[in-house]
């Protein structure tokens, strides 16, 4: 797996990578007298804000700043896949179209560094998702502040 947990002291960018299979976030639960959100949401919200701590220390971007993010979620090639298709994965040339789905893999994701790498997340000006595929699953954040 690439290393890219670093700062760039010239760009404002803050590169992590999230080890594993993508996750989605998923849908609030509904108890007898309050909404929550499941364990395996918050554990993984949990990990992306370590995992962006660690790659940024301390540092968030201006509030009001306008970001740019993009998340790249690396999916794992099937076991029964031939080296032909095992190529194309590789190569980008055969995208993944199973979930969890993009938006679901981008939530969880800007959910967890709200408050912590910006201010607000009304601040993400753009952002650029896509699955693709790799021999470790990960997912791979660039939090980038438009200059």
């Amino acid at each position: 797996m690439p290393k890219h947990d670093a700062i760039s002291p010239l760009a404002k960018t803050v590169i992590f990578t999230i080890p594993g299979k993508p996750q989605g976030k998923s849908r609030p639960r509904f108890g007898q007298k309050c909404v929550y959100t499941d364990k395996k949401t918050t554990d993984y919200e949990k990990t992306v804000k370590l995992l962006y701590r660690h790659a940024a220390g301390l540092t968030t971007f201006p509030d009001k700043a306008p970001i740019r993010i993009d998340i790249r979620a690396y999916y794992p090639i099937p076991k029964r896949t031939s080296k032909i298709q095992r190529t194309a994965m590789c190569l980008g040339k055969q995208l993944p179209t199973k979930r969890p789905d993009l938006d679901n893999v981008s939530k969880i994701i800007l959910d967890a560094l709200n408050g912590i790498a910006y201010h607000d997340d009304a601040q993400i000006a753009i952002l650029t998702a896509s699955k693709l595929y790799a021999d470790e699953p990960h997912v791979t954040v660039t939090v980038q502040e438009i200059t």
